[in-house]
């Protein structure tokens, strides 16, 4: 049985995106390598045994076995003459890719892992598989199974030194991105603290640390840079504008916006048209 999906030259998500998977029953001896891979990949053998190779070492591996492959590095693997093995596997890239997998312990390094016929990890990387043949919104399912594999395999093989190192920058990549989604309501710092659950002054420390400024510098900053651009690249009223950007009240909205600017929403708003 063998069925193979490819789509190295479509980029459905840069964060992370599948680019192929498939099942394979492969020959006595079949062999790749050695060669480098583009992206990262996971193999888990369903049946039979093989080798892999990677920095300078071999090995040996059968039934519930798997091993993954890193981009840029130089790889060898091999199917047994006796008991050829078949295998799943899923490759996927992206911005975020090496961030997830370095939520795991699997590394170049310590490449092998192994988990029952059973897992769930088994049935996300079936599933797709599967996904990988539908064809309408088949990016989507597929993107869907793909974070639910990664969570799986981060949960079954967590890197706890890794999360301790990551969390201060994982709490402030949560702020910032609820800030970007919430900023038009009425949010207050403590919202943002709730959020994430932390406390109120480690989340002004870490604002401190990441970015130079408070929580409620930031928050401000950026309602006043969303409302800089809707000034220029809009006719909306000053009112709608305040409301645009978590303000109800526009007299409010307007002495903030001349403290920051320098001029009030209307001057801005001349002077800019003015200049164009």
């Amino acid at each position: 049985m063998t069925f193979i999906f490819s789509n190295e030259k479509y980029y459905s998500n840069i964060e992370l995106n599948l680019y192929t998977c498939g099942i394979e029953s492969c020959k006595s001896g079949h062999s790749y390598g050695p060669a480098i891979r583009s992206g990262y990949m996971i193999h888990y053998i369903l049946e039979g045994k093989g080798i892999y190779k990677i920095k300078g070492k071999t090995y040996h591996l059968e039934k519930n076995q798997g091993f993954l492959i890193e981009p840029n590095n130089l790889i060898y693997y091999e199917s047994h003459n006796d008991f050829p093995w078949q295998y799943i596997w899923i490759g996927f890239n992206g911005t975020k890719a090496k961030d997830y997998l370095n939520r795991t312990t699997l590394s170049a390094e310590n490449p092998i892992f192994s988990f029952s016929e059973n897992s769930n990890l088994l049935n996300y990387m079936n599933s797709i598989v599967i996904a990988s043949k539908i064809t309408s919104n088949r990016n989507l399912i597929i993107l869907s199974r793909l974070y639910e594999f990664l969570y799986l395999l981060c949960e079954n093989f967590p890197n706890h030194e890794s999360i301790l190192i990551d969390r201060p920058k994982s709490y402030i990549d949560e702020a910032l991105l609820f800030i970007q989604q919430n900023y038009a309501d009425n949010i207050t710092i403590q919202d943002i603290a709730n959020y994430i659950c932390i406390d109120r002054s480690y989340l002004h420390r870490l604002f401190k640390k990441f970015t130079n400024k408070s929580p409620q510098e930031y928050l401000l900053s950026l309602r006043m840079e969303k409302a800089a651009s809707l000034l220029i690249d809009s006719n909306l009223k000053i009112s709608d504008i305040s409301r645009s950007v978590g303000y109800t009240d526009a007299l409010s909205f307007s002495k903030t916006f001349k403290k920051l600017k320098g001029l009030s929403p209307s001057e801005f708003r001349f002077k800019n048209l003015k200049t164009e």
